[in-house]
């Protein structure tokens, strides 16, 4: 039978639930995050960007569809990075061919704790009005401290989803090389450029402009997705300072695209309860076109700190007008978006942002022949 478990947010709200997934009991703390994805659990649990928070999900039933590995976002070497999950009820039957087991399983077999039950829509709603606040889940409610619920931090986020070493992928044609820098990269990214007939370079998160380029023939550059505030990177930020200048097509996604906005003198800050869900509608500024998103953030590139002399915000998000997009003047190979582009070419899809790039790496290699993506 499972037990009880508390919930107790920084301002002093208890909630009550039950324990699933990792069996031992212990105290964890995060930073308490909602995201309104009806689907994609898998995608959101193995997501890199959610390091040192408690993920709430806000549609009802979890689990449905079973722990299918090839859907998780993040490489089959490393693990969960959330701090906890909670869901109003878990599915124990899934049912879908693809399926290798329930949530409760998977959650065991990486250690992280797991609480349904809870009121989700309720506290969903005390975050959307008082904004992001940490958090602790315990089965012990006599003893809290809750200045130790405020204390909590989450410090060197990309320094510890970031790989260690340089990792090189393959594609079938080889058609470009393409440097990723991982701040917490998505693996659905990589794949995208593999698709596109792209070698893909995983790299750590401090590389260099000259180590970019050592011996390696790179064509272009990802600046991937990842958590944490952006302006604690203070060497990446130089570091990207410095790739800029190597007049080389970036492409900044997410984490990259804030990266990117600090290292040219844009401003960023923390949202208020962040945008998280594959639902996140944004306009394209050039064209009037609105896409449905896949977002995971908890900062924003400050509109009026985006200088117009040097940059142009070509995507804004139509709810809450934040950037979602920067178009560079004095380089114009390098752009970036705050969403994570999908995989469809078709007018209703943001899959041309990844033929966008190749283009830019055409031009800049003196090559106007289409490719695999489709330009």
């Amino acid at each position: 039978m499972s037990k009880t478990a508390y919930l107790v947010l920084e301002n002093g709200k208890i909630f009550e639930g039950k324990f699933f997934g990792a069996e031992r009991e212990r105290e964890t703390f995060g930073e308490i995050v909602f995201t309104t994805g009806m689907t994609g659990y898998l995608e959101t649990l193995t997501d890199n960007s959610y390091y040192g928070q408690i993920i709430l999900q806000t549609f009802p039933l979890i689990g449905n569809y079973g722990v299918i590995s090839p859907d998780f976002e993040n490489s089959s070497d490393k693990k969960i990075v959330a701090s906890a999950y909670i869901v109003k009820s878990w599915c124990e039957e899934p049912s879908n061919f693809r399926s290798e087991g329930n949530l409760d399983t998977f959650l065991k077999a990486q250690d992280i704790t797991g609480v349904y039950g809870i009121d989700t829509r309720e506290v969903t709603k005390i975050i959307r009005e008082n904004g992001v606040m940490n958090a602790k889940i315990t089965n012990n409610i006599n003893d809290i401290n809750f200045e130790e619920i405020k204390d909590y931090k989450i410090t060197n986020a990309v320094e510890n989803v970031s790989c260690k070493t340089i990792k090189e992928y393959k594609s079938k044609y080889s058609r470009y090389r393409v440097a990723m820098l991982d701040f917490g990269m998505k693996e659905s990214v990589k794949q995208k450029l593999l698709d596109r007939d792209c070698d893909v370079f995983i790299m750590p998160y401090n590389e260099t402009a000259g180590h970019i380029k050592l011996g390696r023939d790179i064509n272009g550059i990802v600046l991937s997705d990842g958590p944490g505030n952006p302006a604690d990177n203070i060497e990446i930020i130089n570091n990207l300072k410095e790739i800029i200048k190597l007049n080389i097509p970036i492409f900044g996604i997410g984490l990259g695209h804030q990266l990117l906005a600090l290292a040219n003198g844009f401003r960023t800050k923390k949202l208020k309860y962040g945008h998280r869900g594959a639902n996140q509608p944004v306009r394209d500024l050039s064209t009037g076109k609105v896409y449905i998103t896949n977002q995971n953030h908890g900062y924003e590139v400050m509109t009026e700190s985006v200088d117009d002399n040097s940059a142009i915000m070509d995507f804004e998000n139509v709810i809450f007008k934040t950037c979602e997009g920067i178009k560079y003047k004095n380089y114009p190979h390098v752009f970036s978006v705050q969403f994570t582009p999908d995989d469809c070419e078709s007018p209703h899809g943001t899959g041309f942002l990844f033929s966008r790039f190749l283009e830019n790496m055409d031009i800049c290699n003196g090559k106007r022949n289409k490719t695999n993506g489709g330009i």
